[in-house]
């Protein structure tokens, strides 16, 4: 059955009865209880290990569907997700495939997802993480006493990690990622979903934990629901692309101010604008020809580069390929960053250093 062959009523205020589903049979109203929703860009193999795991759940099949939002659409992850619905559904799990065309990025895929979801439950996760066995069991559980819940996420490292790694495992002490995260579906209606203006992986959840916060919702944390999150593989240099989302963080900062400054950021990076400076007063002293200034502008460029650097390879990794790495991108971070950031402010009309 389609989801176009159901109306959803989402239009309730929190704290109103969850939504009925007119239409589909009454064994599925009965025991149909929470929607997985899990968004996918071009990772059929990740998808497919997330997959197992999901259809691991020790909570019965009737009780939960999984629904897969492709934010692409390709074929093989079409594909995959067709091959796991069919060997899925003799034991009654449902596995769903949505294709996302109108957006782009995890957020409105994600929204498609819980939009096209048949359950009054929702549970968010991505797809390159391991759900454990338990995971749906807790969240549903926690979610009997609040409105939307936080399970706990696991980043596993071996030895000394990258500074791509340890930066990925920050994920672990999010207060909500969209990682590991329930929502009651009439709350996520109240609030408008995800804002689809965020069309990379990043701070789209937080976005969303404002939102429930500022209207009213109840958050809880379920550190028994429980999902693994293993840092990909990433590309040298990485680093220096991700820098592209700090634009996002005039966005969040315009819808939310208050609780910006509160939880994320209590004002701008100050060594990124102090090497901009330096840099700047370099350039003029250079072009003036006033040589002992040019020189102090250069020290000083140098050393809080140097800095920088060194903060990031504590505790990582020291082999010359990642040294040479943390060397080449910490000349160039605190220029794009700037540059992403002031690009948001200006993008999204508000005053952001």
């Amino acid at each position: 059955m389609k989801a176009a062959d159901v109306e959803l009523r989402e239009s309730r205020p929190i704290g109103a009865p969850e939504p009925s589903f007119d239409g589909y049979p009454g064994a599925l109203l009965e025991h149909l209880r929470i929607a997985v929703v899990v968004p996918t860009f071009r990772r059929a193999a990740l998808l497919e290990r997330c997959l197992d795991a999901l259809c691991a759940q020790d909570l019965p099949t009737a009780n939960y569907e999984i629904v897969v939002c492709d934010d692409g659409p390709d074929e093989s992850t079409r594909e995959a997700v067709g091959r796991r619905a069919a060997r899925e559904a003799p034991r009654g799990l449902a596995i769903r495939y949505v294709p996302v065309r109108d957006t782009q990025g995890p957020a409105g895929a994600r929204n498609a997802g819980w939009r096209a979801a048949r359950a009054p439950l929702i549970a968010f996760t991505d797809d390159d993480t391991v759900p454990q066995p338990g995971w749906l069991r807790a969240g549903l559980a926690a979610l009997e006493r609040a409105h939307a819940v936080a399970g706990r996420i696991v980043v596993p490292l071996e030895g000394a990690p990258s500074d791509y790694e340890r930066d990925a495992s920050g994920l672990a002490q999010a207060e909500f990622a969209t990682a590991n995260a329930f929502v009651r579906r009439a709350t996520l209606a109240e609030v408008g979903g995800f804002d689809e203006r965020f069309t990379s992986a990043w701070r789209e959840d937080s976005d969303l934990q404002f939102a429930l916060l500022r209207a009213g919702a109840s958050l809880a944390r379920a550190d028994d629901a429980v999902v693994v999150h293993p840092v990909r593989p990433a590309r040298w240099g990485v680093s220096l692309a991700q820098q592209r989302k700090s634009r996002f963080e005039a966005l969040l900062f315009r819808k939310h101010p208050a609780l910006y400054r509160e939880s994320i950021a209590a004002g701008p990076p100050l060594l990124y604008y102090g090497v901009l400076a330096s840099v700047l007063v370099l350039a003029m002293a250079l072009a003036l020809r006033h040589t002992g200034i040019a020189l102090a502008a250069l020290a000083i460029w140098l050393a809080l580069t140097a800095s920088f650097c060194a903060r990031r390879l504590r505790d990582t990794r020291h082999d010359a390929l990642h040294v040479l790495e943390m060397i080449w991108t910490s000349l160039w971070i605190p220029f794009l960053s700037i540059y992403w950031r002031l690009q948001g402010a200006v993008s999204y009309r508000v005053w952001f250093l």
